[in-house]
């Protein structure tokens, strides 16, 4: 019996894919005790991680509330997340009024954070990314908390190395990166001030078929379009994997706060990626600039020691992303700028 499907024929299919908790999500969320708060649902995780949640607490048979929160751009995308079974309540996290008056819950993921297009509007990006979590690193000082960071907060490594790990110095580069240090460093001051668990989890990167590395790589080889090789090797994972991770992280929040790489385990070339959607496409991949003797790559065997190894490999989702490009499946039009070496997102 083949482990997965030759495709993923919609969103829908999709959807379910990317929240369909494994028997270890069950378990966990069965073990924790409380309901759970997700801030900043609306992005291109929370739907679905919120609604894997939910799925695994309906599976275990425990009953809990899973909100959602965030300033939805649109009646629909608040009520999808509703559909899900997740309750909702839309406002401004920057509005001390309104955060204040959100209920209490024992555990907090935090999600709440810019990147696309960060260099246009940076006073907004210093804003959510570090002032805000200063704000619920106060207000929730009583749950547990677990944070979406980001590797890039890590220095470009040799590409022959494993890529940074938890103990390596940060040495964020550009205001984007800074920022997100300063999130970690607002969390880390809540922790260690009033006690709050935490978890800090450094991704990079993942993907699923509408948006990520592997969907820039692969439009730009269908459309016949240059493949930058500037940042020429990367590490990925699956969403789905990665939603799995992130919820078990519950059982891992500690204090002082804890920091958890979140990446596969695998360290790709951009190159070899390209060539490879070449030949699902039929089409020879052309590039520009040259490999780097640098990139920004993150080891995560950290993670895997907690939760064993991710079970969607990169070739699989590379297979999956090219039947979904050549059916021209919905894709977010978010480029993730994977290829920029200066920190200017």
């Amino acid at each position: 019996m083949k482990e997965f499907a030759d495709k993923i024929h919609d969103e829908e299919a999709l959807d379910e894919l990317l929240s369909r908790p494994g028997p270890e999500v069950v378990e966990t969320l069965s073990r924790i005790d409380g309901d759970i708060m997700f801030l900043g649902v609306s992005g291109k995780i929370g739907p679905y991680l919120a609604r894997m949640a939910k799925r695994a607490c309906d599976e275990s048979g425990v009953r809990k509330r899973i909100i959602g929160v965030a300033m939805f751009d649109s009646p629909e995308q608040q009520s999808k997340i509703e559909d899900f079974g997740v309750e909702t309540i839309s406002g401004d996290l920057l509005d001390n009024g309104f955060l204040n008056n959100l209920p209490e819950f024992k555990n907090i993921f935090y999600l709440a954070g810019m990147k696309f297009g960060s260099s246009d509007n940076l006073p907004l990006t210093w804003a959510v990314n570090s002032y805000l979590p200063a704000l619920v690193s106060s207000r929730f000082r009583n749950s547990r908390i677990v944070v979406f960071s980001t590797g890039c907060i890590y220095p470009l490594v040799p590409v022959n190395s494993t890529g940074s790990v938890e103990t390596n110095a940060p040495d964020a580069l550009g205001e984007y990166a800074q920022s997100c240090l300063g999130r970690e460093r607002m969390f880390q001051y809540g922790s260690s001030k009033y006690g709050t668990e935490v978890v800090l989890i450094r991704l990079n990167y993942s993907v699923e078929m509408r948006y990520g590395v592997l969907t820039d790589i692969g439009v730009r080889v269908k459309n016949k379009l240059p493949v930058d090789l500037s940042m020429g090797y990367f590490n990925v994972i699956w969403q789905g994997d990665m939603n799995d991770f992130v919820l078990r992280s519950l059982e891992h929040t500690k204090c002082p706060a804890k920091i958890l790489n979140l990446t596969g385990p695998e360290t790709l070339s951009v190159r070899k990626v390209a060539l490879d959607f070449g030949k699902h496409f039929g089409v020879t991949p052309e590039f520009v600039n040259t490999e780097s003797e640098t990139a920004l790559l993150s080891d995560a065997a950290k993670a895997f020691s907690l939760f064993g190894k991710p079970k969607v490999p990169a070739s699989q989702v590379i297979e999956w992303l090219a039947e979904w490009l050549k059916d021209g499946g919905r894709l977010l039009e978010k480029p993730t700028h994977f290829e920029t070496r200066n920190g200017k997102y």
